[in-house]
């Protein structure tokens, strides 16, 4: 986790370590930090604060993601406040999902579990007003890429982006989990995002939601 707040983190650490199943790894206070920590430790989530004094958390998700590539590890973002704009830089640099700082600790961890297993989570006051910003910057047509999504794979991609789970999108479209997973697979290669949430910006950006 990366957090200026020693405190908070402290805070953080003893939630996550009762849990059987996760692990904290390693501490940073500083977005600088984050390519050592992540070195040093391979996680599987980091969890960032937005704002901190030197390297913010937008910067710091981006750069972990140029810097690893695909073996980056997933982000969840946090925030004091459910109107930061500085989440939405987050999520379009990279990160998976973002929560409030006062989040109940079961959902928090919850979220963790979550963006592990490669969901994403975004709290649900800030939602509207989070895309409302993409809406705003929407470009109506989509690129050359989007025209190498079959018509099976917009279908999915849309009810994806709606928030629709595999199991959900499988007995609407009756196919089975399995063959959802390989087709999500398949638009967010194609259309070179990295996981869903990055997908529903996408569907925003360009007209589509």
């Amino acid at each position: 986790m990366i957090d200026d707040q020693a405190l908070f983190r402290s805070g953080l650490a003893l939630v996550i370590g009762s849990q059987p199943d996760l692990l904290v790894v390693g501490q940073a206070a500083d977005g600088s930090d984050a390519v050592d920590l992540v070195t040093r430790t391979s996680p599987d989530v980091v969890l960032m604060d937005v704002r901190m004094p030197h390297v913010d958390g937008v910067t710091a998700t981006r750069t972990i993601g140029e810097h690893f590539g695909e073996r980056a590890p997933k982000v969840l973002v946090l925030t004091t406040f459910d109107l930061d704009a500085a989440v939405a830089d987050a999520i379009e640099a990279g990160a998976s999902g973002f929560l409030l700082k006062d989040a109940e600790p079961e959902f928090l961890l919850g979220a963790i579990r979550a963006i592990a297993s490669g969901s994403q989570v975004v709290a649900a006051t800030a939602t509207k007003s989070l895309f409302e910003r993409f809406r705003a910057e929407q470009s109506r047509t989509p690129g050359k890429e989007y025209d190498r999504l079959t018509e099976r794979e917009r279908e999915i991609m849309l009810r994806a982006a709606k928030g629709m789970s595999n199991a959900e999108i499988a007995s609407a479209e009756y196919l089975s989990e399995a063959t959802v997973k390989t087709h999500m697979s398949r638009v967010l290669a194609k259309l070179q995002l990295r996981d869903r949430v990055q997908l529903v910006v996408y569907c925003y950006e360009h007209g589509l939601l």
